[in-house]
Formats: C-alpha cells, sequence, structure tokens
C-alpha cells in the first residue's frame, strides 16, 4: 500500500467538509483533474453562501455535484427537536451518526446573534448544580461537530441577518476538548469561514489552568469567562468537584495570564445559590480575590433544574450581593435569562427533548 492509499484508509469516509483539513478534498479533485479552485469554490458555499447540500452549488458541474454527495458530506446531524422561547430563544437537539445527542442555542438580543454551542456530549466536569453533567461525560467532539451547530443554528436565521456571537458555553467543558476546539473557532473567525471577530467569541471554563496557559502560549485572543461560583476553596470544592485538585489561586494565576497575554478582559461567573454561595460574607470574600483585577463579575442567578435541590435567589438577594461587589469596586453585570422556558438557560442545557 502506498502512502496515499494509506492516508485515504486512514480517514473516515464519506469524509465531513466541515473538519479543518480541507487535504481530503484537494486530492479528491486532483485525482478526478479538476482545477484548484474548485476547493476554495465548494467552501465559499459552505460558509459566505449557506449551502446545505452540494445540490445547491449551481456553478459546479452535476456530474461533479452527484460524486461529491458519494464521498463528502456538510451536515452529518439531524434536527431531532427545535424548540422556541417566548423571548426569541431558539434551541436545538442534535443527533449525531453515532446516535449522540447535543444541544446548541441561538440566542437573539436585540441586534445581537449570539449562538451558544457545546463541545462534549454531556459534561465530566460535575458541578453539582449543572443538568448538563447529570448523566456524565460520553465523548469528545469533532472540530467539524462544533463548527456544523454555527451553520445549524445559522439555518434558523432570515436573509439579511447574520450571526454576531459565538459563546463556547454550551454541553461540555471546552478547554477539555481544547484540540478540536481550537480549530473550530479558527474557523468561525476566520474571514474565508464565518468571519466572526475573535472579540466577540467567548470561551467559558471551569477552570483548567494548564489548559488556560496552553491558550497564553497559543496567543489566543478570544475572551475567557470562568466559572467561579465560590470565592473559597473549601466551597468550590463542594459546587465544583474538580477544584479539589487545582484551587482557585491556580486558576486566577493562569487567567491573570491569559489577561497578560491576550488583553481581554477576564469574566469570573458566578450562579448564585441561594443560601449556598450568596451569604454577605461569600460577596466579601470575591471582593478581596477579585479586587484590583481588570474582570467583569457576571452574575447568574440559577437557573432550576428538574432532580436538583438548589433554588433560585429572590431579586432582593440578588441585588444585595451585586451591591456588595460594586461598593468592594468590582465591574458587575447580572446574566439576562434568556431560553429558561424551553431549558435552554444557563446550566439548563442536557440531551433530552424538553
Amino acid at each position: 500500500m502506498n502512502d496515499h492509499e494509506h492516508h485515504r484508509r486512514e480517514i473516515e469516509w464519506p469524509y465531513h467538509l466541515l473538519e479543518p483539513s480541507m487535504k481530503p478534498l484537494r486530492d479528491w479533485l486532483e485525482e478526478r483533474n479538476q482545477p484548484k479552485f474548485r476547493a476554495d469554490q465548494i467552501k465559499k458555499w459552505i460558509y459566505q453562501q449557506g449551502a446545505a447540500s452540494f445540490d445547491e452549488m449551481t456553478d459546479l458541474p452535476m456530474n461533479l455535484r452527484t460524486k461529491l454527495s458519494q464521498d463528502f458530506v456538510l451536515l452529518r446531524s439531524k434536527i431531532a427537536n427545535h424548540s422556541k422561547s417566548s423571548d426569541g430563544t431558539e434551541k436545538l437537539l442534535l443527533k449525531l451518526p453515532d446516535g449522540a445527542r447535543i444541544e446548541c442555542v441561538l440566542i437573539r438580543d436585540k441586534e445581537r446573534r449570539t449562538c451558544c454551542v457545546s463541545t462534549q456530549v454531556g459534561c465530566g466536569m460535575g458541578c453539582v448544580f449543572c443538568a448538563t453533567g447529570m448523566d456524565g461525560m460520553k465523548r469528545n467532539l469533532t472540530s467539524g461537530e462544533i463548527v456544523e451547530q454555527l451553520l445549524q443554528l445559522r439555518r434558523l436565521l432570515p436573509d439579511g441577518e447574520r450571526l454576531s456571537h459565538v459563546v463556547v458555553m454550551g454541553m461540555g467543558e471546552p478547554l477539555a476538548n481544547i484540540v478540536r476546539l481550537m480549530p473550530a473557532l479558527k474557523t468561525a473567525n476566520s474571514e474565508q469561514g464565518l468571519g466572526i471577530s475573535a472579540r466577540r467569541i467567548t470561551i467559558s471554563t471551569v477552570g483548567l489552568p494548564k489548559m488556560i496557559n496552553l491558550l497564553s502560549d497559543w496567543g489566543a485572543t478570544y475572551h475567557l469567562a470562568v466559572s467561579l461560583h465560590a470565592p473559597n476553596d473549601e466551597l468550590r470544592s463542594r459546587l465544583v468537584p474538580t477544584n479539589e485538585k487545582i484551587g482557585i489561586a491556580d486558576i486566577v494565576r493562569a487567567a491573570d495570564r491569559y489577561f497578560k497575554t491576550s488583553g481581554r478582559r477576564l469574566t469570573y461567573e458566578y450562579v448564585l445559590l441561594a443560601g449556598e454561595n450568596d451569604a454577605p460574607e461569600h460577596a466579601q470574600e470575591l471582593v478581596h480575590l477579585l479586587k484590583g483585577r481588570p474582570a467583569l463579575v457576571n452574575i447568574i442567578p440559577f437557573n432550576p433544574v428538574l432532580g436538583l435541590p438548589y433554588r433560585q435567589p429572590t431579586k432582593e438577594q440578588v441585588h444585595r450581593f451585586c451591591a456588595i461587589l460594586q461598593r468592594g469596586g468590582l465591574t458587575v453585570e447580572v446574566r439576562q435569562k434568556k431560553g429558561d422556558d424551553i431549558n435552554a438557560a444557563c446550566g439548563q442545557l442536557r440531551r433530552t427533548k424538553s
């Protein structure tokens, strides 16, 4: 077997054209004596013109389109369920070829059109207040499966609208799948891809210092949101089990370094759980931890999840907590709830039809 045949056998056919490498397509076209520009032509159809099938690529010869559809696939997922919220939020439950299911969300906010995408089937981080981790983690998504969520959500937009923001806040821990996430975000960011500015792309992480340091080493310039949820290690380890082996100090140190290398202001996310992490002393501790850092504290009132014992704080409790942070000099924002009536709000994504 020569090298070319071996390489071809290593690739899973039909090849998913949303994967980062265009080499299988270029080689395939070359074998059929097609001009070199065909690969870029096909890529433009996918990302700029929104083609969901080869039939739509009308400036390609019909016999070529037929042959391409035999060896390549654009969208591998099937929409198993499509939910629409009263606030304009839409959620897709996607079924992948191996039967795995993931959810992704389109959030409308004034002129913004934000995609919330998943990076894993389930999640292995075990945060006690989150629906996604209740069934554990099945597998990582490929780069193409991450990109495909963006394209599936883009198809929900009417003509004249485009995706403006990406938040990697869906199912899974993004930095636990960093090798496949980064090529997917490169496609989202690239002018030959979806052309979404790096400053409009946010990665949300539970806080994995080694991976945050990798982002710094690689020169990434995306926004980073660290899911803190507690101001001290004892409480955080109870709410976020991965903290036991890591600790807040190492997370904040890695985040500080990322700020220096990227120039992007950090966001610290804090899910407010009534009677758990919302006391005045917790707010004071958070001030002590973050004061002097150019960071935004994003307060997320807990969104109820069936089967979990935690309670949503009242508006008064949220206001009291935020006021202490603001008096302490921190910049604070309360997460606007979107899509909770279809279980599409923060912490509610699961793999069900609800």
